[in-house]
């Protein structure tokens, strides 16, 4: 009972809490990604054109940030590098698409906010290959 009120924790339990978020992040941003990816003509048609860069570009860059980033966090390779389109994509999606509801249908964007700003300021952890390279 007592470590369970506590606000002290290891490094391990610390490397291993941000080895939980990136992975479920990024499985789960992954998803949506690859449906996407996928489904990309079918998707096209209804998706949003942003700043006029044209349907198909938009969408495209989506699905890079959705996809190809989140196998980044996954890995845990150039974590912060990758979170940075994740952050620019979820913001348009949450203050373009969803008109800024966050707790409606923008709620998942802003998880996915939320969860890419934590690991942009703190880093993938030790648990990733960043850790085993040094970065």
């Amino acid at each position: 009972m007592k470590k369970l009120l506590s606000t002290h924790y290891s490094a391990g339990a610390f490397n291993f809490a941000m080895l939980v978020l990136r992975i479920g992040t990024g499985v789960l941003l992954m998803h949506h990604g690859y449906d996407k990816l996928v489904h990309f003509s079918e998707y096209r048609e209804q998706f949003m054109s942003f700043l006029g860069l044209g349907k198909s570009l938009s969408l495209a860059l989506v699905v890079f940030a959705e996809f190809f980033c989140s196998m980044f966090l996954i890995l845990g390779l150039f974590t912060r590098f990758a979170t940075i389109p994740i952050l620019i994509a979820m913001c348009v999606a949450l203050f373009v698409a969803h008109g800024g509801d966050y707790f409606g249908k923008g709620e998942l964007a802003t998880h996915y906010i939320i969860s890419s700003l934590v690991l942009l300021i703190i880093g993938p952890g030790r648990i990733s290959v960043d850790g085993l390279i040094g970065k």
